[in-house]
């Protein structure tokens, strides 16, 4: 296949395209057999891509963009092949339009082509076998491209001197060794997916390298076409390119000889703005919000002589391609790995707090906060429980992703959340008439009205008074709303008013409110952050999970700074209480759960 990837921006993906040509079994789980324009042709095609876990059919027509006869965008050196331009017209609405394929990283397209692991090798300190792993992939039908960083945008696709493509995608195709003038020499070939523009160095298509080696070599390797494919040196090749991408179909490690079943564990999670995007280690307030997955290391590896257990953790951003047009792009991303305290290593419906992480380095993590679609880390550890944390770089950022854990020997993963959904309400025995101090009893009767009672507008008037009197808290005041929810929560006889004991009551639980809201705000603003706000409803004895969490915030915070002020966490609380104390008095069946009708149904919401 010849093509380019100028107008499209996608030279990354034409890499992808070209190397999948390499392996036939591969490339008929993308493009399935059977489709061609003969007898029974219908106008449409289907291809087979890899997303986050699952295989997607993406069915497209026969139309493609072109301009005065000719094709935009990739194109084949054989003028009736079409089968590269229609996987890249899948490839394009499987991700939005062909503008969001601009960009990227090969490994994307590796994956997406067949769902295996990608590992990058950074060329300035490659590992000493790199040769050796690099054949080593080749013989398991992995995928692989090389790519050569630019140190500012003026240089992207620019030439050098012997004609490599600076920022430019490519693929590595072969490696060989040669005896040339009594030694060995150590070639690798390249793939330009532009299908021109050819490294003119050493063992170039006309160098005179090729004249010191045997003609039986000489005829099986070189080439003398301009089609974008080219040999160099090993050495040469560590010099000129920055990296090396490297997607395994399986985690089987290329320094081995031994292939492996191996263990997979897949989890898709969120983050989401002021409840689970907590950002990286570097901002302790939140970090621990973060989705958090328990891994077991049962036992070591056979062949580990430190008695430790290999493991890859695969982090993948999902769906920011098709963002785009929204003006999002690629999170940077990492994970870091803790110890799980030994009090948790029984219990998986816990979710562990800030002040674990404040005293608890990590015990590994991921190379570096990238912002590409994946991180992947491969690491070893002695057998134990451990806790992956996944995050973005900073804090407050939508995301979706999922997690690959492969192990090689026997572990269990799962995730880390509240999966009991509970509450733990302390003992409110209603007050009684010797209960009630007797300077409340003379504030009760200056505040309610004529029949003893205090209304929801009156209530409204009072808890306004005394929170605008305060400094130290802030809030815009308390709703009408708000009011009706306290009234009807205490309200024992139904008549929508508060009696003397009834405004006890409630006057005890805003005190308390108070104490909790004051105990978390911890830099004293007088509001609460949606961080500080999760522990403090644990501390009240409300036990909700990450999703439960989210919900509170997006309903009760400020969007814009993510913070709750008074008013609004006794809103959130008052009406937590009421939902918990109305469900249980609702019958359940023998796994808790209730059957609503109608009424019942109304009754709850519009309660």
């Amino acid at each position: 296949m010849e093509g380019y990837g100028q107008s499209a921006g996608d030279c990354w993906l034409l890499a992808a395209i070209a190397s999948l040509t390499l392996n036939p079994e591969v490339l008929c789980q993308v493009v399935p057999d059977g489709q061609d324009f003969g007898p029974g042709y219908a106008g449409i095609f289907h291809f087979q891509f890899w997303q986050f876990g699952e295989w997607v059919d993406v069915v497209i027509d026969d139309r493609l963009p072109s301009r005065d006869g000719e094709l935009l965008f990739v194109h084949s050196a054989e003028q009736e092949e079409f089968w590269s331009a229609l996987l890249e017209k899948a490839y394009a609405k499987l991700n939005g339009s062909y503008e969001a394929l601009s960009g990227g990283s090969t490994t994307e397209g590796f994956e997406d082509f067949t769902g295996g692991v990608a590992e990058w090798f950074e060329l300035k300190s490659p590992p000493p076998n790199l040769f050796h792993i690099i054949r080593k992939a080749l013989e398991r039908g992995s995928l692989m491209g090389c790519s050569i960083d630019i140190t500012s945008a003026t240089e992207t696709e620019a030439v050098t001197a012997q004609k490599l493509v600076k920022g430019h995608a490519y693929s590595l195709t072969s490696a060989e060794e040669v005896m040339f003038r009594g030694g060995i020499v150590q070639l690798v070939r390249i793939r330009n997916p532009w299908g021109e523009v050819e490294w003119t160095g050493a063992w170039s298509d006309r160098s005179v390298q090729w004249n010191g080696i045997s003609a039986q070599d000489r005829s099986r390797l070189q080439q003398r076409t301009e089609d974008g494919e080219f040999w160099m040196s090993f050495p040469d090749f560590l010099h000129h390119y920055s990296r090396l991408e490297i997607c395994n179909l399986t985690p089987d490690t290329l320094t081995s000889g031994q292939v492996l079943k191996w263990n997979y564990t897949l989890f898709t999670e969120s983050w989401r703005r002021g409840s689970t995007a907590g950002g990286c280690r570097n901002y302790p307030d939140t970090f621990w919000t973060n989705p958090q997955f328990k891994i077991t290391l049962e036992e070591a590896d056979e062949d580990d002589a430190d008695g430790n257990c290999s493991f890859v953790v695969a982090m993948i951003q999902k769906n920011r391609r098709r963002q785009r047009r929204m003006g999002e792009d690629m999170h940077t991303i990492g994970f870091a790995i803790y110890d799980v305290p030994p009090e948790y290593e029984a219990v998986n419906n816990v979710h562990l707090p800030r002040s674990y992480f404040a005293t608890h380095c990590s015990r590994a993590r991921s190379e570096s906060f990238i912002n590409l679609r994946e991180v992947t880390s491969r690491l070893a550890l002695s057998p134990g429980q451990y806790l992956v944390v996944p995050s973005t770089f900073d804090p407050h950022k939508n995301g979706d992703f999922a997690l690959r854990v492969f192990t090689q020997s026997r572990s269990l993963s799962q995730p880390m959340d509240v999966d009991e959904i509970r509450v733990t309400f302390e003992d409110e025995k209603p007050p009684s008439e010797d209960d009630v101090p007797d300077n409340f009893k003379n504030l009760f009767g200056k505040l309610a009205g004529p029949d003893g009672q205090i209304t929801v507008f009156s209530l409204q008037r009072i808890l306004n008074k005394v929170v605008s009197s305060r400094s130290d808290i802030k809030t815009d005041g308390f709703g009408l709303e708000t009011c009706r929810n306290m009234v009807n929560l205490i309200d024992r006889d139904g008549n929508g008013k508060l009696g003397l004991l009834e405004f006890k009551q409630l006057w005890d639980k805003v005190q308390k409110f108070l104490k909790v809201y004051k105990k978390n705000d911890l830099d004293q603003s007088g509001t609460m952050s949606s961080s500080e706000m999760r522990v403090a409803v644990e501390d009240l004895g409300f036990h909700l999970n990450n999703s439960l969490t989210q919900l509170l915030v997006a309903r009760y915070s400020d969007q814009e700074q993510l913070v709750l002020d008074f008013d609004n966490f006794v809103s959130c609380l008052i009406r937590l209480e009421a939902v918990f104390k109305m469900f249980n008095t609702l019958p359940k069946d023998e796994n808790g759960n209730v059957e609503l009708g109608l009424i019942q149904w109304l009754t709850l919401v519009m309660g």
